[in-house]
């Protein structure tokens, strides 16, 4: 199915809502609608133009992978980061990981592939998804990420997502 805004209604929270939600909290972000993208190489051909002069921006990747005890996890890593999911489970003690489905990704983090995003956590706390994020993020003066579709980019100060992240109550454990 399409991920791109035309279809926000079909999540259960809309990015629009996502967006208002922001907005209450007192959230900045710059919002930019460009094509869809679906795959790193994609989002490679657009996100220069959503760059200011001088900014130390976080261009991401997002994985959700499940476990062999069917636990669920987000993880955000910069964009050319290599992975290695064995070793990834090696280091964080939880043995095998594997790519969750298209149906679990919607269930968990109410998603669809191609818009996996850290804002997504908004559905994937209550589901027990466990978030883990590139420590890189803590340098970066803005990260930006799709709000929930995959033909907006969302572009948000560092300080203003771990404000997200409290308001959820999401817990981020960084990965080295």
């Amino acid at each position: 199915m399409d991920t791109s805004s035309a279809y926000q209604d079909t999540l259960p929270l809309s990015s629009d809502a996502l967006l208002a939600q922001l907005d209450e909290w007192g959230l900045s972000y710059r919002l930019h609608t460009h094509i869809p993208l679906r795959t790193v190489e994609d989002a490679k051909g657009v996100e220069d133009q959503f760059i200011l002069p001088g900014e130390n921006v976080l261009r991401l990747k997002n994985l959700y992978l499940r476990d062999k005890k069917k636990r669920n996890y987000l993880v955000t890593l910069e964009q050319s980061r290599e992975i290695d999911l064995k070793a990834l489970g090696a280091e964080l003690g939880i043995g095998n990981l594997s790519f969750g489905s298209a149906d679990r990704l919607f269930q968990n983090l109410g998603i669809r592939p191609g818009a996996v995003s850290p804002l997504a956590m908004i559905n994937g706390f209550e589901n027990n998804v466990k978030f883990f994020m590139d420590a890189a993020a803590q340098e970066a003066d803005v990260i930006n990420m799709h709000p929930l579709v995959n033909d907006r980019t969302v572009a948000m100060e560092r300080v203003d997502l771990m404000t997200f992240f409290d308001k959820i109550g999401c817990e981020v454990t960084w990965l080295p």
